[in-house]
């Protein structure tokens, strides 16, 4: 049974267990990436391959980079404070209530 995601694209979510936060930009609803990475997690941590996993613009306090998390793993955020990762413009713009949400794809 496939479970329908937990969070959305967009939303600002935080690890549960590391100290890093993120914006979720892609979604798949089942664990999609190679077996080194799952591999490589500590089992005592290791998540489950059935839950939807999340593509995040992450950052921690030194650095920003692209972050694979498993919905169990995950917390809402809603701190409201903005995030800093460069590549989060290139797609999100923030609208009046600090939500963000994907720009409208014009041209300049």
């Amino acid at each position: 049974m496939i479970r329908s995601a937990k969070y959305q694209i967009g939303q600002v979510v935080k690890h549960r267990i590391y100290p890093f936060r993120g914006l979720i930009f892609d979604v798949d609803p089942t664990f999609d990436n190679t077996d080194e990475w799952y591999d490589a997690i500590p089992e005592e941590i290791r998540p489950t391959k059935d839950q939807p996993f999340y593509h995040l613009f992450a950052e921690n306090e030194e650095t920003e980079y692209i972050a694979y998390v498993s919905e169990q793993n995950l917390l809402p955020d809603d701190a409201g404070n903005p995030l800093r990762h460069p590549q989060i413009g290139e797609l999100f713009q923030r609208d009046s209530n600090g939500n963000y949400v994907f720009k409208d794809h014009v041209s300049h």
